[in-house]
Order: structure tokens, then sequence, then C-alpha cells
């Protein structure tokens, strides 16, 4: 009974690591690593925007420094990774790892970051969005098949919740840095966030449609239809679950880190 206890024992060690080394795989076959990258660039946008719009100029080069070091890549990579790791359980790893080491799943990784990059150009995101309107015009088939990647995928719901769980870190922040010349209630908070979802969504729904249009471009409808396929399996919807957990691990702490940083120059201002 010892020696089978021993063998049990010495197997449920070996799993966690088994099952993390597959996670990694997957990670890296999906250029996670890549779009971490990509995400801080846009950090540096929107901090520099944050910069002009919300704390009127006054953070100057200490703002600068502290949205670099919020938008860290290896502090972003290393929650992402683990948030991944951690989402993903004990899901069977081998079909995913195998559709995006595929010709056709290597082709959409690379397509949907550097579509991505693209779009911090603001030229490419107005093209991209004038791109959506014509398609929108034209009934174009190719936008229906687009809408049905995005409804196996939840996205729109999925992004709109991440989106409202940053803004909710974000707030946090700015409350417990002091931002406000007055006590801010978490219910207050909630207000105020949930106030925001109708604008968010439909600017989640707008964004989302047309950076897919635009990314999967070169796809055949049948490249984009086994996608889809894959979407619709178990291990496909854990995939999505994982990441949007993952990434919305990492993003609800970038938020509250922004907060508390922007609270120091806001000095208890209205907002």
């Amino acid at each position: 009974m010892t020696r089978l206890i021993q063998i049990v024992f010495a197997v449920m060690l070996l799993l966690p690591g088994a099952a993390r080394a597959d996670t990694d795989a997957l990670y890296d076959a999906m250029g996670l690593d890549r779009i971490v990258d990509v995400m801080r660039a846009e950090g540096l946008v929107y901090g520099a925007e944050m910069a002009t719009d919300f704390l009127n100029g006054v953070g100057g080069p200490d703002w600068d420094r502290a949205v670099d070091d919020i938008y860290d890549t290896g502090k972003m990579t290393a929650t992402l990774k683990t948030a991944f790791g951690d989402a993903m359980g004990d899901t069977d790893t081998a079909p995913l790892i195998a559709f995006f080491n595929s010709e056709v799943g290597s082709e959409i990784v690379a397509l949907e970051i550097s579509a991505r990059e693209a779009l911090l150009d603001d030229a490419v995101d107005e093209a991209s969005r004038t791109q959506l309107e014509a398609a929108l015009a034209d009934d174009d088939p190719r936008l229906t098949l687009i809408r049905s990647y995005i409804d196996a995928n939840d996205l729109v719901e999925s992004n709109v919740v991440g989106a409202l769980n940053s803004n909710y870190a974000f707030y946090s922040g700015l409350v417990d840095g002091g931002a406000f010349p007055f006590d801010m209630t978490e219910d207050q908070i909630i207000r105020d966030v949930w106030e925001q979802e109708q604008e968010i969504r439909a600017e989640t729904e707008e964004w989302i449609q047309s950076y897919l249009l635009m990314a999967y471009q070169p796809l055949s409808d049948a490249q984009i239809e086994s996608y889809i396929t894959l979407s619709k399996t178990p291990e496909g919807a854990a995939l999505n679950r994982a990441l949007f957990e993952s990434f919305n691990t990492m993003f609800t702490e970038i938020s509250r880190a922004l907060g508390l940083a922007a609270s120091i120059y806001m000095g208890g201002q209205e907002l």
C-alpha cells in the first residue's frame, strides 16, 4: 500500500510540470509574447493620451517613467503566462498546439499580430473602420463569416466585461491613491463604471469587426471556417476562456497601477 501511495504521489508531482510545459508550448505557438509587445506599445500611446486628456499635462517625465514601468513586458509576460497556465488547467492542449503550429494556424497568428501592430497607426485604424462601413453597406458575406467567428468565441461580451473590470480597477486605484476630494464608495464606482457600458459595447463591436475583417483578409473562407470549428471544440472553448481570464488578470493589474500612478498628479481634483 505504501508503494502504491508513493507511485500515485510521484505521478501527481509530474503532472503539473508536464501540463505547464504543454501550456507553455501553446503559449509560444500562439505568439503571445509578441502580443504582449504590441500591448506595451498600445499602452505607451494610451499613457501619453492620458497625460494630455486626463492629467492636463502635469505628469511630465515622471508620468512617462511610471507608464513605462507599468507596461514593462517582463512583468506583463510573467503575469499573463502564469494566469494562462492556471486557467488552462488540465485541458488537452495537443489539438490546439497542432492547429497553431500548422500552416493555417501559423498564418492566422501572424496576421492577427501584424494587424494589431498596424492599428497603432491612426490612419490604418481609420481605414479599417472605413472598410467595415463598406462591408456593412454591401452586406459583405465575409463580414457574416467574421461575425460567426466573433459569436463562436463570445468576443464582444467577453471584451466588454474585461473593459468594465479594467475600468473598475482603474477607479479603485484612483480612490486608494486619494485622487478625489471626497469619499467614493464601491457602489459609486460600480455605478460610474456601469454607465460606460453602452459606449464600451458600441466601440468594442466596431473595433473587433474592423480589426478581424482587416486581419483575416488574406485568408480563404475555408481557413476561417477551420478556426471557427476549432473554437467550437471543448479544447477551443477552454482556450478562449483561459485567454480572457489571463488577459483580464493582466489588464486588471495594469489598470489599478495606472489609477494609483494617476492619483499622485490629481491631488484631490474633481474629475
